[in-house]
């Protein structure tokens, strides 16, 4: 059986860029969840073009299936 491991990705929608951070683990997907919520309430600029996701799955494969408009553009560390 496959371990879930969660996923938050930082998008921006104008660029295409992205930052993907693993959380992996029985504890990955709440973790992937509470940072996204951290993320989202400490944010200063509420520009639309940045998307934050928190996604569950067992691998970063299966998410690039799956969420593929994620994975067009550059792996980018991204500020929000």
């Amino acid at each position: 059986m496959s371990s879930i491991s969660g996923f938050l990705i930082v998008y921006n929608r104008r660029t295409f860029d992205r930052q993907v951070t693993e959380f992996p683990g029985a504890d990955g997907p709440r973790e992937t969840l509470k940072q996204r919520l951290r993320l989202e309430r400490e944010r200063h600029d509420h520009e639309i073009e940045i998307e934050i996701a928190s996604l569950n799955s067992d691998s970063i494969e299966t998410i690039q299936r799956t969420h593929s408009r994620y994975f067009t553009g550059k792996e980018r560390l991204v500020t929000i």
